[in-house]
């Protein structure tokens, strides 16, 4: 099923989020030996479970991503993925890899004493949700992704090589500044090397550089505030640049190219929703579209006037209308 979203500026009959809420329960849970996760509740202890996987890999949530869910019905679950936000160790590189991601994911789920969930993620997020829902298919009630990456190769080469460089030129060249012209032929690998570094300066430079250039992409309109995070939390920077880029010169972890789609059979059954920006270049159009040709029982929601971010308006009706959709599943 896929439906056009024909927004073209008239934002009067968009659903916007649901009110600011703060968590009844917030705790840590140690998952390996070196890695404790943080995790909030939120909503309704006794209603219908949600967990919110977070994007990047690295960045964790805010309180604004509590309010993507009907606080009556759902028993919204958010948390922070090994080395993000407030889980510890910050930054962490060790034990750090895409099914050790998928296996905390289940331990969370045991945790909260939860039989199935509805799972909802977004850029990296959605990611993790289809390994994790591939992988614990009888677990996952329904999916709810926005921003489809699969971290094939070429989504990597698009984004960090060729292709966005063209459309954001001025942006690329402050992206590749900090590298040396013989290095530049594999972005990934030359940021890699300089993010697990031992230079503490050239850690901080790679990392702010790093993010800038995501989050100067995200959005259909660039939002300078939005921008100057990578230089005001130099925190949240490296451990989003340093984990970003530890993901991607492994290919995520994936035992091939292509794993997600060419396992999307796993996950045939299972109830979905599908959000696109059709002027998303982190994540670009071509891979929502490669996941609905390959899941075609899912809806697949084109919004016309968007980019990446899940803070764009139209990005936020049509994820709230998801989540509505589902609370009498």
């Amino acid at each position: 099923m896929c439906s056009q979203s024909v927004i073209a500026g008239d934002t009067r009959n968009l659903r916007d989020l649901y009110p600011e809420i703060e968590p009844y329960k917030t705790g840590m849970l140690k998952v390996s030996d070196i890695h404790t996760l943080y995790y909030e509740e939120v909503g309704n202890p006794s209603g219908k479970p949600i967990v919110f996987v977070h994007g990047g890999p690295g960045s964790g949530t805010t309180g604004r991503e509590r309010r993507f869910f009907d606080p009556q019905t759902y028993r919204i679950l958010l948390y922070h993925q090994r080395g993000a936000g407030s889980s510890t160790p910050n930054a962490c590189l060790e034990q750090n890899t895409t099914w050790d991601l998928v296996d905390d994911i289940e331990k969370l789920r045991k945790h909260f004493n939860v039989d199935q969930w509805i799972v909802f993620g977004g850029s990296w997020g959605s990611t993790l949700s289809l390994a994790y829902a591939q992988t614990y298919p009888d677990r996952v009630k329904a999916l709810i992704l926005r921003g489809i990456f699969c971290c094939r190769r070429k989504e990597l080469l698009w984004f960090y090589q060729e292709g966005a460089s063209m459309i954001f030129p001025d942006a690329w060249d402050k992206f590749v500044e900090p590298i040396p012209i013989g290095e530049r032929g594999d972005m990934i690998s030359a940021y890699h090397r300089r993010l697990t570094g031992n230079d503490e300066k050239e850690i901080l430079k790679a990392a702010i550089a790093w993010t800038i250039w995501e989050l100067s992409l995200s959005r259909l309109y660039v939002d300078p505030s939005h921008v100057a995070r990578a230089i005001n939390d130099t925190k949240y920077a490296i451990a989003f640049a340093r984990i970003e880029s530890h993901y991607f010169v492994h290919g995520a972890f994936m035992a091939e190219d292509g794993q997600l789609l060419k396992n999307a059979d796993k996950i045939k059954d299972i109830p979905g929703v599908i959000i696109q920006g059709r002027y998303d270049v982190v994540c670009p159009a071509f891979t929502a579209w490669d996941l609905h040709k390959v899941w075609p029982k899912a809806e697949f929601h084109w919004v016309d006037d968007a980019g990446h971010s899940m803070k764009e308006v139209g990005i936020v009706d049509q994820l709230i209308n998801a989540t509505d959709k589902f609370r009498n599943l």
